[in-house]
């Protein structure tokens, strides 16, 4: 116990009939689990709080990356469902081709259990867990306050809790976001059905996933198998329900599983923060999903989630002992820095990516499928070698590729002879199809 909580000589007397958590942390989803673990292995009392009862379902094509590997509590045995050695790339059903690999590129779990897992290592370090409780909003002035350095987090039905510092991690519709201000740059529609199917067709997906460059700008469709089960789901911007909905059903129809029923059918919006966007605001820290937290042109967000819950959870102790609001935001400051210093620089490659992807995905296509180096830099990142922020700062070849997509981007007078590429590019990966 915190001396905070074991004293209360200089407490107001509310503060002294209830609890004062070291911190609280609003979302059991990776990004709160992790921050929760990584404040409670420091010894503080630390309060995980849940809307939902555990396991829940979560959309989620449930692709654990290298940097998601990473970013895990130690001792922590991933509940692969399969493990990916390839890779078929298709443009809108068009030019397929399948890359292999002798190394395990990524694996697949399911969300329930994976975000179970990361819960129940969360309490064993010591974090205290509540579910089926809202949280209406947080409060740092008021009479729900009784000091400064408290944040008072008033649940659904009136209780209110007591904390030195607050983590939200409670998704992209975040009231704790809502709260510290955070401002979106990109909203993207995720659906996703889960479809059971037959051992022969599961077979044939077995260690292979299918990522299709969509007929939208910046859309992209995934079959991600998981032994029984496929996950198949179709990405766009948001404004485009019909037209997402459409590539889902076509989707599914030209890879032979239409007539599978699905056993669950969802949708879920994704949300990328804007650089100016706020990371906190006194003794309130946001990550994952609450922060706009995740790479922008594939929407990658569970390694986003992890690593930015731990260090929201690590930055949260340094919250809680501050004993004034210049230090407490000193230490805020400190988090949003090493956000932006690692995440922040991942985001804002991707954003480039996702410029040029939505101009001529074709030549992305191209490149993957016939490249030797574009596949080496996929598989790279998948494996954890590197990330993308990591791969342009060092590699002087992807910073000139970089830079002239971006030039492409913005001149149209290049247009024609862009568009000439990419129908030769296209071309040569259709002969090259396996």
């Amino acid at each position: 116990m915190s001396s905070e909580n074991s004293s209360a000589g200089d407490e107001n007397s509310s503060a002294d009939a209830r609890q004062v958590w070291d911190v609280v942390v609003v979302g059991a989803g990776p990004a709160g689990a992790s921050a929760a673990y990584a404040a409670a292995v420091t010894g503080r009392r630390v309060l995980l709080l849940e809307k939902a009862e555990l396991p829940r379902y979560k959309t989620c094509g449930g692709g654990i990356i290298g940097p998601s590997r990473d970013a895990l509590p130690p001792g922590f045995e991933l509940p692969f469902r399969d493990r990916v050695h390839a890779v078929t790339f298709s443009n809108n059903g068009r030019f397929t081709r399948t890359r292999r690999s002798r190394q395990m590129l990524f694996g697949l779990i399911n969300r329930p259990e994976f975000d179970q897992q990361l819960v129940e290592h969360a309490q064993k370090a010591g974090a205290e867990l509540r579910t089926g409780v809202t949280v209406q909003r947080v409060e740092q002035h008021g009479s729900s306050v009784p000091d400064r350095r408290s944040v008072a987090v008033v649940l659904q039905g009136g209780e209110t809790l007591l904390a030195r510092a607050v983590v939200g991690a409670d998704g992209s519709a975040s009231r704790i976001g809502a709260h510290v201000g955070v401002k979106l740059d990109q909203v993207d529609l995720g659906l996703e059905a889960e479809i059971p199917v037959p051992e022969t067709v599961a077979e044939d997906w077995k260690g292979r996933v299918l990522i299709d460059w969509g007929p939208m700008p910046g859309s992209y469709g995934w079959v991600f198998p998981k032994g029984d089960t496929l996950t198949v789901g179709v990405i766009s911007a948001r404004g485009e329900g019909a037209a997402t909905k459409r590539y889902l059903e076509d989707f599914i129809g030209r890879l032979g599983l239409a007539g599978f029923e699905p056993s669950i059918s969802s949708g879920h919006l994704t949300r990328c923060r804007a650089d100016d966007s706020p990371l906190s605001r006194g003794r309130v820290l946001v990550c994952g999903d609450a922060a706009g937290l995740l790479e922008p042109w594939t929407r990658e967000g569970i390694s986003f989630a992890l690593r930015s819950g731990r260090l929201a959870g690590e930055w949260a102790v340094r919250i809680a002992e501050a004993h004034d609001a210049v230090d407490a935001r000193r230490q805020a400051l400190n988090y949003a820095f090493a956000v932006k210093a690692g995440l922040g620089v991942e985001m804002s490659v991707g954003k480039r990516m996702l410029a040029a992807f939505e101009r001529r995905p074709g030549l992305f296509h191209a490149a993957l499928t016939g490249l030797r180096p574009a596949w080496r830099a996929f598989t790279d990142i998948t494996r954890g070698r590197t990330t993308l922020g990591e791969l342009v700062r060092s590699h002087p070849m992807a910073q000139r590729a970089l830079t002239a997509m971006d030039r492409r981007q913005t001149a149209a007078s290049t247009s024609a002879p862009v568009a000439e590429a990419e129908t030769q590019a296209e071309a040569g990966a259709k002969e090259g199809e396996s």
